[in-house]
């Protein structure tokens, strides 16, 4: 499984990015997708998390400014982020639990930068 993210970027607080993220390969089916990022000298974090039925989860953080979104068809996961705060400023991965041949296992993308600054 192949995952390939695009949107990250340079906004400036209180902007917006929508960052998008496409799994390809033989997949059987898509369990659950999500978005996680991690900032310098800090661990890795969930963002946000939708279920194959479109069941959300969000960190704490993000309610209300973040939205999770999944388009099956095209087994591709959105992040709409808003309201955009410095503290955002992270590389984001996009995480997937996908069926393959091979069984089931956690997929992760190489990771998107986004930087919030004036």
């Amino acid at each position: 499984v192949q995952l390939q993210a695009y949107g990250g970027g340079l906004v400036q607080p209180g902007g917006y990015l929508r960052l998008s993220c496409a799994a390809s390969g033989s997949i059987f089916s898509i369990n659950a997708m999500g978005w996680y990022r991690q900032a310098p000298g800090k661990q890795r974090e969930l963002v946000a998390a939708i279920t194959s039925g479109g069941s959300t989860n969000y960190a704490d953080s993000v309610k209300g400014r973040f939205t999770i979104s999944r388009d099956n068809a095209k087994n591709t996961v959105y992040l709409q982020m808003n309201s955009l705060k410095p503290e955002d400023t992270a590389v984001y991965y996009c995480n997937v639990v996908a069926t393959t041949g091979w069984g089931t296992g956690d997929y992760w993308g190489l990771g998107t930068q986004v930087t919030v600054s004036s």
